[in-house]
C-alpha cells in the first residue's frame, strides 16, 4: 500500500549553511547541523545522480545471478528428492525474496540515501549513538564480498580458454578481474555502469535462449531433440514429478536455505539510492521488475533444464544442471562456450557488487566514525567513490590470497553470508517496532508500505536463516572436512563484537575518562556532497 506521494520523502534535506572544502583542516569546520537533525534525507547534488531505472533494475538483477541460476538446480533437486518439490522451494524462496523486496523498498522510499542496512539501522537503533554504525562498519570493511566470485571467474575463464584451473592461475585470472572491475568503476564512472548494464541484459539473452531451446525441446520442435547417446527425460509426467520426494525436516530446510540463497540481492540498489535519480520513484518499480525477472528466470531455466537431463543425471555426480543441458541439446563441444557465459554472468556479479558495496564504504565515510573518514567519503579524482572502491578491492584480494582452498575458502564464503542475516533481521524487526506506539515519536510513513504480514514473514525467514547454520548435519552432510559447522557462526559473530568494543573504547569509555562528549556536525565538500564530522567538546562541570 501507498502513503503520502511517491516524489516526497519522507525526511527532509539537511539545511547546510556554509560551504568548506574537504581539504581543509576539519578544526576550521563551523557547525551547521544539530543532533535532531542527523538522520535526515540525503541532500546530494543532481549531477552526482546517474542511476536511471535500467541501470537500478541491473544492479539488482547482475547482484542475485550470478552462478546459481547455472548450478543451483542440482543441488535444490538434492535436498528435495523429486522435480515438483524442487519447483515448490523455488516458489518459496521467490516469495521470500518478494517479501525481502517489500521490505527494502518500504525503507528505500522512507530513507533515499545510500548506504542500504547502515542507514536504516542508524535511523531505527539511535541510541547509545554511533554503536549501531560501529558495528556495521567492521562488517563493511572487513568482509571481502568480491573474494569468492573472482575466483569463480577465474576458474571458469580458464575453462573457456582451455586452460587447467590451479590454485595460482585461477587467482591470478581473479586478481586481474577484480582490478578491472576497479578501475571501471573508479575511473571510468559513465563506462563501467554502461558495461555493467550490458552484462545484465546479456545475461538476461542467455537465460531466454536457455528457455526457449527447453521449451522447444519439450515441445519437439526439430533440431532441439536431446541428442542420441543421452538419457531422455520424462519430468513433466505426473508421477515421476513427485517421485522421490523427500519431505524430511533436515532436506527440507537444507534445501530452502539453499534457494533463499540464490535470491540474495534484492537490497543491492538501495546501498546506492543517493546516486538515483528520483530515487523514491525509481526504487519501487526498478525493485520489483529486477525479482520478478529474477523469479521468472529461475523457474522458467528450471523448466529448460528438466525438459532436456533427465532427474538421474542430474542427480548423478556433480556436474552442474547448465553443463548438462548444453552437452545433451547442443553437444559436448559447447563445454567451453558455457564456461565463457558463466563468466561473463559472474563478471557481471562482481561489478554490481563492487559498484554498491564501495558506496557502503563511502557512507561510513560520510558518517565520520572512521578514521580517514575525509578520504573514505570523498569523490576524488574521477567523481567516483574510487577510496571505497579500493577498500572493497583491497581487502577482497587479500582475502583471496590468504585463504587456501578447501575448508577455508568455504568457510569465508559462509561467513560473509551470515551478516547479511543478521542486519535483514535487524531492519526487519526493526521495522515492525516503528509501526508500535513505543516508536510514534519517530513518525514513519513513508511513501510505500508493507503489509505488516509481510515484514513478519521476511522477519521470521531471516530467523530461519540466522539457526540452521546452528542445527549439526545429518550423517554425511557434513559442512566442513575440517572444521565445526558452526564454526562462521562464531567469528561472524566476533566481528560484530569487535565493532561493538570499537565504539565502546572510542565513543564511551575515553570520552568519560578524558572528560569530553562528541558532536557530530555536517559539512559540504568541495563537490557539494554533504558529510559529518565529529567534534570533541569539554564537559561543562555538572554536565552528564
Amino acid at each position: 500500500m501507498d502513503g503520502p506521494s511517491e516524489t516526497e520523502p519522507l525526511l527532509r534535506p539537511a539545511h547546510v549553511q556554509r560551504k568548506v572544502t574537504s581539504d581543509l583542516p576539519e578544526e576550521g569546520y563551523s557547525s551547521v547541523q544539530d543532533e535532531s537533525n542527523r538522520n535526515v534525507f540525503d541532500n546530494v547534488p543532481d549531477a552526482k545522480k546517474q542511476i536511471g531505472l535500467a541501470s537500478a533494475v541491473m544492479l539488482i538483477f547482475n547482484r542475485v545471478i550470478g552462478t546459481g541460476v547455472f548450478a543451483a538446480p542440482s543441488i535444490i533437486l538434492r535436498s528435495s528428492g523429486s522435480v515438483g518439490m524442487t519447483f515448490v522451494m523455488w516458489i518459496l524462496g521467490a516469495l521470500v525474496a518478494s517479501a525481502g523486496t517489500a521490505v527494502y523498498v518500504e525503507f528505500g522510499t522512507g530513507l533515499p540515501r545510500s548506504g542500504g542496512e547502515k542507514t536504516y539501522m542508524e535511523y531505527i537503533y539511535r541510541r547509545p549513538r554511533f554503536m549501531v554504525t560501529c558495528f556495521y562498519a567492521i562488517y563493511g570493511l572487513l568482509i571481502g564480498w568480491l573474494s569468492a566470485s573472482s575466483v569463480v571467474f577465474g576458474e571458469y575463464t580458464l575453462n573457456a580458454l582451455a586452460i587447467q584451473p590451479t590454485t595460482v592461475n585461477s587467482r591470478v585470472v581473479a586478481f586481474l578481474c577484480s582490478t578491472f572491475c576497479l578501475i571501471a568503476h573508479g575511473a571510468f564512472l559513465d563506462s563501467g555502469l554502461k558495461l555493467q548494464n550490458a552484462l545484465g541484459f546479456f545475461k538476461l539473452f542467455v537465460l531466454l535462449i536457455i528457455t526457449v531451446s527447453g521449451l522447444f525441446s519439450l515441445t519437439g520442435v526439430p533440431g532441439f531433440a536431446v541428442r542420441a547417446g543421452y538419457d531422455v527425460p520424462h519430468n513433466f509426467t505426473w508421477s515421476s514429478f513427485w517421485e522421490g520426494s523427500d519431505i524430511g525436516l533436515n532436506a527440507f530446510v537444507t534445501g530452502m536455505y539453499n534457494v533463499i540463497w540464490a535470491y540474495i540481492g534484492y537490497s543491492n540498489a538501495n546501498y546506492a539510492l543517493s546516486e538515483v535519480r528520483d530515487p523514491i520513484r525509481t526504487i519501487k518499480r526498478a525493485a520489483p521488475l529486477a525479482m520478478a525477472l529474477v523469479a521468472v528466470a529461475y523457474l522458467s531455466v528450471n523448466v529448460a533444464y528438466f525438459a532436456v537431463v533427465s532427474k538421474q543425471d542430474m542427480l548423478g555426480g556433480g556436474t552442474m544442471a547448465a553443463a548438462l543441458f548444453f552437452r545433451n541439446i547442443f553437444g559436448p563441444a559447447t563445454e567451453r562456450i558455457l564456461s565463457a557465459v558463466i563468466a561473463l554472468s559472474v563478471l557481471g556479479n562482481l561489478m554490481s557488487i563492487l559498484f554498491t558495496q564501495g558506496r557502503v564504504v563511502q557512507e561510513l565515510g560520510r558518517e565520520g566514525v572512521l578514521p580517514l573518514s575525509s578520504f573514505f567519503a570523498s569523490n576524488k579524482p574521477f567523481n567516483a567513490p574510487l577510496a571505497g572502491l579500493f577498500a572493497q578491492w583491497l581487502v577482497s584480494m587479500i582475502v583471496m590470497v590468504a585463504a587456501p582452498p578447501g575448508d577455508a575458502y568455504l568457510f569465508i564464503v559462509n561467513y560473509s553470508s551470515y551478516p547479511l542475516t543478521m542486519f535483514n533481521m535487524l531492519i526487519s524487526g526493526g521495522l515492525l517496532l516503528l509501526y508500535t506506539p513505543a516508536f510514534k515519536s519517530y513518525h514513519w510513513n513513508p511513501p510505500f508500505r508493507a503489509w505488516k504480514s509481510i515484514v513478519v514473514f521476511f522477519f521470521l525467514s531471516n530467523v530461519f536463516l540466522a539457526i540452521v547454520p546452528m542445527i549439526p548435519p545429518s550423517p554425511g552432510s557434513d559442512v566442513y572436512e575440517h572444521l565445526p559447522y558452526w564454526s562462521h557462526v562464531v567469528i561472524a559473530l566476533s566481528i560484530g563484537l569487535l565493532g561493538i568494543v570499537y565504539w565502546f573504547v572510542f565513543f564511551d569509555w575515553i570520552p568519560r575518562k578524558r572528560g569530553y562528549h562528541i558532536v557530530q556536525e555536517t559539512i559540504l565538500q568541495d563537490d557539494g556532497v554533504p558529510r559529518s564530522v565529529l567534534r570533541r567538546i569539554p564537559k561543562e562541570s555538572g554536565d552528564e
